[in-house]
């Protein structure tokens, strides 16, 4: 039978099913009040939206999902019972209740630790592990730390979601040689429906069996799976299919700037330019917008969370910019935020940091 570890604390699946455990913290208690849920199969759970894109909500999942979920990732990479996970995402979310999920699904043992930045420091954890979720945030606080890259090479898999990977983690991922896979998916999809090899050059999705995949007439995918109740789920994003399960993903379709005809996809400029930005302004967050504009329709910007440096020359950063992309995507104009507005799961807010400036 699997079972939970917290530090030096233990229990049977059979003893959460049942109530038996004593955790004062508000956070475990919640996490095992899942569990001993699913346990007990009840067969639908209100889950909370990122809020990414718009106003966060609650949605119905049902159990089948949720399962159908589990089983295509256990088949996708072969996990084998009494496996060893570790649940480190917060599991309020659904990426953090579908690690719980897996871990009883799969009759494994999970290590439960508190989502943070740094969760691979944790003592008690009992390396190799099989089967690891992470942000980037967490990889990257773990590869900066010699212990910690020693621990990810013991990942036997790892899945990175929740948020872009920048080009220099992508390229650390890669000369570390971690077996790791970007995630492509939302809370409607009931976690990853396609995943993407980080070891290769090019980020290509590959989707999870019994996927399907399509294009409306605007170009942005649809999605069709037993997590998703087989019912088609409609995003708001630009893909390139290549074939029935492959795809490349281009951007958010309502983040797409239009300047002067020339349509520019945000994500991808900002992949390219994380090495200047980095030399320029240190490790910041920041993102391209396109801001209203009578004479381009759109104007392509920069926005910096952080202060004005002093005697900063745009057009001189300008020239170092057109190193690393086409002229068409360089900024016309830089905003320097002291405070960006982010979402609950930690992403960037878009919409409400530009409207900041608006």
């Amino acid at each position: 039978m699997g079972k939970f570890i917290l530090e030096n604390r233990e229990y049977s699946f059979e003893e959460i099913k049942n109530g038996n455990w004593k955790e004062s913290d508000h956070y475990f208690h919640q996490t095992f009040t899942f569990c001993q849920q699913w346990l007990k199969g009840k067969e639908t759970f209100s889950i909370a939206t990122s809020g990414s894109t718009g106003v966060p909500k609650s949605i119905s999942i049902h159990r089948s999902q949720m399962k159908a979920s589990a089983e295509t990732t256990g088949k996708y990479f072969k996990i084998e019972h009494d496996s060893k996970l570790l649940c480190c995402l917060n599991t309020w979310m659904i990426a953090g209740k579908m690690m719980l999920v897996r871990g009883m699904e799969w009759n494994a043992t999970v290590y439960l630790v508190k989502a943070n930045s740094d969760p691979l420091h944790d003592d008690f954890l009992k390396f190799p592990l099989d089967f690891v979720a992470m942000v980037p945030l967490q990889v990257r606080a773990s590869l900066d730390k010699v212990e910690g890259q020693v621990k990810l090479k013991q990942i036997k898999t790892l899945i990175i979601g929740g948020a872009p990977i920048n080009q220099k983690l992508k390229d650390d991922i890669k000369s570390s040689n971690l077996n790791a896979f970007q995630t492509y998916g939302m809370t409607e999809t009931v976690s990853h429906i396609a995943l993407a090899d980080l070891r290769n050059e090019d980020l290509i999705y590959i989707t999870l069996p019994e996927v399907q995949i399509g294009l409306d007439k605007e170009n942005k995918l649809w999605i069709k799976a037993p997590m998703s109740a087989n019912q088609v789920v409609q995003t708001n994003d630009l893909v390139e299919i290549l074939n029935k399960s492959q795809f490349k993903w281009l951007g958010r379709a309502d983040f797409v700037i239009n300047s002067a005809g020339v349509k520019v996809y945000p994500e991808q400029v900002e992949e390219k330019i994380q090495e200047p930005i980095q030399k320029q302004f240190g490790d910041t967050n920041f993102f391209i917008a396109g801001i209203p504009d009578e004479k381009f329709g759109q104007k392509v910007s920069l926005l910096l969370e952080i202060a004005e440096p002093e005697n900063f020359d745009p057009e001189s950063f300008n020239q170092e910019l057109r190193k690393y992309i086409n002229r068409f995507h360089v900024p016309r104009k830089y905003f320097f935020l002291k405070d960006f507005i982010y979402t609950k799961s930690g992403k960037i807010n878009r919409p409400e940091t530009l409207n900041k400036i608006l």
